[in-house]
């Protein structure tokens, strides 16, 4: 018997594609960096926004987005690029967000997320770590340590306090 189910499969060179149909919300595959002081996991590393700074580029994020999130405490952060892996994007997300060229993180832990009448999935890739300080970066109006107990999810930009949830930092 022959089924009738139609498995997502990407797989170049395959043909015909095996992609059968994107979600009607579309599809979001992301890496999150979370660098907790060592001496307090609740302390993570966020920041807001620098307008100025190239987001199209660096985050995958729009001059919408960004006017929309630039008050609100963000995790550093990006899609990936196409036939970009995970790592890779964490290795480009420490340089590009953070000024970091030698930090080490574990990982990735993986997530997926369902949400929002249109359906929309997000496949995401967390990376953990520990750092006492932090560089300047001009990715980033401010970057600085938020401690989680005192912050209120309305402060969280783009939903990050899920990916703290998931990772046993959020309540």
């Amino acid at each position: 018997m022959t089924t009738n189910r139609k498995f997502v499969a990407l797989q170049k060179g395959v043909r015909p594609p095996r992609l059968n149909k994107i979600p009607n919300g579309g599809l979001c595959l992301s890496t999150f960096i979370i660098l907790s002081k060592p001496n307090n996991p609740r302390m993570v590393p966020m920041g807001h926004i620098n307008e100025n700074a190239q987001w199209d580029h660096i985050g995958a994020l729009d001059k919408e987005r960004i006017k929309r999130h630039s008050k609100r405490w963000m995790l550093p952060s990006s899609h990936l690029l196409l036939g970009e892996d995970p790592r890779s994007a964490a290795t480009r997300i420490l340089k590009e967000q953070l000024g970091l060229r030698k930090q080490r993180v574990e990982g990735p832990q993986v997530f997926s997320e369902v949400y929002g009448p249109l359906k929309h999935w997000d496949l995401e890739f967390v990376y953990l770590g520990a750092r006492r300080t932090l560089p300047r970066s001009n990715a980033w109006r401010e970057l600085r340590f938020v401690d989680l107990k005192h912050t209120k999810t309305e402060e969280i930009a783009r939903f990050h306090e899920d990916i703290l949830r998931h990772v046993g930092l959020w309540r």
